[in-house]
C-alpha cells in the first residue's frame, strides 16, 4: 500500500486503523507508474492511495506502462472517501428532517418550541448527571440527546414562514461568535493564560450586549436557585461588588444571641454557603449533587411505618 504522501487525510485515516501505508518511491507520474506495475509482479497486489490533487497524470502514465507490457497486472480504480469529523451530524439533520417530514412520526410532528422546553431542561440535567458519573458510554448517549434537541428546535424553526431559521444559521451564528471571542487563537491578540482569556471574553461581550442597566440582568429566571445564586455572587463579583454582597449577606444572618435562630435569613444563609463553597473553587451545585448521591448509595435500612396527619 503506497501513497505520495503519507501525513494527508486518507493515509492517516488508515494508519490509524492499523494499516501501514509506505512513500513511493517516485513522484513524477512516468516512473511511478512503472514502479507500481512492477510491484504489482507475481500476482501481488498493490493498493496506490490517491493524493488530495488526484495525482496529474498518474493515470495516463498507467494506462501507457500498461499498454507498453505484454503481461501487465489488471489496474482497478475505486474512488475512496472518508468522513470527516462531524459528518454523522448531516446523517442526524437528515434524520430529523425525515421524523418532521410528511409520512413521518405523527408526534415529533406536533411538537413546538414551548412543548419541547421540558426535554431540553430534562436531556442537560441528565448529561450532567453522565458527566460526574463517569461512565463514558451514558455520557455518549446524554450528549446525543442534548443534540437532538438542538437539532429538533432548528427543525421546527426552519417551518417557520415568517422567522425561520435552520441548522447552518445556528451553526453559522456558533462559528461567528467562537471566531469573534477567539482573537488570540484567530486574530492577533496576546492571551498567554486562562485568566488573560477570560477577560478577552468578558470585555468582547460587553461590546456585542446592549449596556445592562443591572449587573444582574440577563441572568435566566429559570435557572435551578443554586445555581441562579452562584450565577449572580460570579456577576457582582466581576462588576466589582463583591464586598457589597458579602456585606448584605452577613447582615442578614447575624443574630441578636438571645434567639439564634430568629433573625437568620435561611436565604441569606444558603448564599453564605455558596459564597464560600466559590472561594474555595467548588461549584456548589456539584457539590450537593455529590453529596445526595452519596446518601442514595447508604444503607438506611427499610422503610418504617409512618402515618400522614392533616
Amino acid at each position: 500500500m503506497l501513497a505520495r504522501d503519507t501525513t494527508s487525510p486518507q493515509p492517516r485515516a488508515l494508519a490509524d486503523a492499523g494499516v501501514v501505508v509506505a512513500a513511493a518511491l517516485h513522484t513524477d507520474p512516468a516512473p511511478l507508474a512503472r514502479h507500481l506495475v512492477d510491484q504489482a509482479a507475481d500476482d501481488r497486489q498493490v493498493v496506490w492511495v490517491g493524493s488530495a490533487d488526484a495525482d496529474p497524470g498518474l493515470t495516463d502514465a498507467l494506462a501507457a506502462e500498461v499498454a507498453r507490457r505484454g503481461d501487465a497486472p489488471e489496474i482497478e480504480v475505486l474512488v475512496g472517501a472518508w468522513d470527516l469529523p462531524g459528518s454523522r451530524l448531516l446523517d442526524a439533520v437528515a434524520v430529523m428532517d425525515r421524523l418532521r417530514s410528511p409520512g413521518g412520526c405523527p408526534w415529533d410532528a406536533q411538537q413546538t418550541h414551548r412543548s419541547l422546553v421540558p426535554y431540553l431542561i430534562e436531556e442537560a440535567h441528565e448529561a450532567v448527571e453522565a458527566v460526574e458519573s463517569g461512565d463514558r458510554e451514558h455520557l455518549v448517549e446524554e450528549l446525543g440527546d442534548v443534540l437532538l434537541q438542538v437539532l429538533f428546535h432548528a427543525r421546527v424553526a426552519d417551518e417557520d414562514e415568517e422567522a425561520g431559521f435552520d441548522i447552518d444559521d445556528v451553526a453559522a451564528g456558533l462559528v461567528a461568535k467562537l471566531v469573534r471571542r477567539h482573537p488570540h487563537v484567530f486574530g492577533a491578540v496576546d492571551a498567554p493564560d486562562a485568566a488573560a482569556v477570560e477577560a478577552n471574553w468578558e470585555q468582547i461581550k460587553a461590546t456585542e450586549k446592549p449596556e445592562r442597566e443591572h449587573p444582574l440582568d440577563g441572568i435566566p429566571a429559570g435557572m435551578p436557585e443554586l445555581a441562579r445564586a452562584a450565577k449572580v455572587a460570579s456577576r457582582l463579583e466581576r462588576a466589582g461588588h463583591g464586598d457589597r454582597l458579602r456585606e448584605l449577606v452577613a447582615d442578614r444572618t447575624r443574630t441578636d444571641g438571645a434567639d439564634p435562630e430568629a433573625s437568620t435569613d435561611p436565604g441569606a444563609a444558603l448564599m453564605a454557603v455558596v459564597l464560600q463553597a466559590r472561594a474555595q473553587g467548588v461549584d456548589p451545585s456539584a457539590a450537593l449533587r455529590a453529596l445526595l448521591r452519596d446518601l442514595a448509595e447508604q444503607d438506611f435500612g427499610g422503610l418504617q411505618d409512618y402515618r400522614v396527619t392533616r
